[in-house]
């Protein structure tokens, strides 16, 4: 993979870099955030490492402004800032994983394979797309394989839901609060009924599944291995 270090204490984005090279990865470094800025929104890079506090413009700023560009290059925020708060912060900035300083390089190299492994989500303004499965979000049409998916609102919203994070386990509680709005517990198998009737529509008539449950976690729509 080709990866930007943007991380402007020499020495970690030297022991970073050193070490992803080893593993045979192409790695550019950039000490400040506008640097950082100006390489990445090439689109030439495969993930961005990210410190969060940068001169020039901070780690949230930058993110920020690639995904407001349509630059969806995966991020791995590396962080002294650990809080819980630090974390949702960066992941709603636009983050896909976060890791907090000290870290293990054999930590920080696992997430950055599993970053590296995820399906490419193709989308512009109006189409999301993972494997076969597309989802155009004017007509408010799905369909797989040619074949279109009568959804009803609910399952359309949890579909692109889960198509926006493909490759990530979402949990009940995420479903709960960004599909059906609800910051509460209803007690009840709703998450639970709309994803078996999403699978019935999605996979069922398909030799591959899209959408797969991740015991004890949540759930995940991947495009096959």
């Amino acid at each position: 993979m080709k990866l930007l270090v943007v991380e402007d204490d020499a020495e970690t984005a030297d022991y970073v870099a050193q070490g992803l090279r080893e593993l045979g990865h192409g790695v550019d470094v950039a000490g400040n955030g506008r640097d950082g800025l100006f390489l990445a929104t090439d689109g030439a890079y495969d993930l961005l490492v990210v410190d969060r506090m940068l001169p020039g413009l901070d780690g949230l700023a930058l993110v920020k402004t690639l995904r407001g560009a349509g630059i969806q290059t995966p991020v791995l925020f590396l962080t002294t800032l650990g809080g819980i708060d630090d974390r949702v912060e960066g992941l709603e900035a636009g983050g896909d994983d976060y890791l907090v300083k000290p870290f293990a390089f054999a930590e920080l190299a696992a997430r950055v394979q599993a970053l590296g492994r995820r399906p490419p989500i193709q989308q512009d303004a109006t189409t999301l797309r993972v494997a076969d499965l597309e989802m155009d979000l004017v007509s408010r049409r799905v369909s797989r394989r040619g074949k279109t998916m009568d959804l009803q609102p609910r399952e359309f919203r949890l579909l692109e839901y889960l198509m926006r994070h493909a490759g990530e386990v979402v949990t009940r509680t995420m479903l709960l609060e960004k599909v059906w709005d609800f910051h509460f517990d209803p007690k009840t198998s709703v998450v639970e009924t709309h994803i078996s009737r999403l699978r019935t529509k999605i996979d069922r008539d398909f030799d591959t599944a899209l959408i797969h449950t991740v015991r004890g976690a949540g759930y995940c729509l991947r495009a096959p291995a």
